[in-house]
């Protein structure tokens, strides 16, 4: 299986945002340019992953995107799901596109869809920043804008 590009965008932008949010909104240009992510692209990804409940919105200046939850509770399957859909369709078109031959184990599929989806559910946002974290990965800089 290969992750969809929207899938690996999405991973890297729900990392980034957990990464680098600091709680506070953040646009989705800083993070496109963070990643390397087209932000009109990353900016479709995110709409989903808002109406899949793991991020909020914040319009008007200082506006952005923060975490809904902590990031100890978001996993990776559950970016990937809300970009992709369930655990089921991952491997649907290998089981679709596959020619009619009578010993090819198309049971197989439904059941490497299920058991990547318990990988994908035991990596959560937390894991990842402690990994880059021992891996010496740099933090953005928080930009704070006072109004008086």
């Amino acid at each position: 299986m290969r992750f969809s590009l929207q899938a690996q965008y999405a991973i890297c932008g729900m990392f980034d945002l957990a990464y680098n949010g600091h709680d506070v909104p953040v646009a989705v240009q800083a993070i496109g340019e963070r990643q390397v992510i087209p932000a009109r692209y990353l900016e479709q990804i995110f709409q989903r992953l808002r109406r899949a409940g793991l991020v909020t919105g914040k319009r008007g200046p200082g506006g952005g995107y923060v975490l809904a939850r902590p990031p100890a509770e978001i996993t990776l399957c559950d970016v990937v799901v809300a970009v992709e859909g369930g655990a089921e369709r991952w491997f649907a078109s290998e089981v679709e596109d596959a020619p009619a031959v009578p010993y090819r184990p198309k049971f197989l599929w439904p059941r490497l869809g299920s058991r990547f989806a318990g990988v994908l559910t035991a990596i959560t946002l937390e894991d990842l920043c402690r990994e880059a974290a021992q891996a010496s990965v740099q933090r953005a800089e928080v930009a704070l804008s006072y109004v008086i």
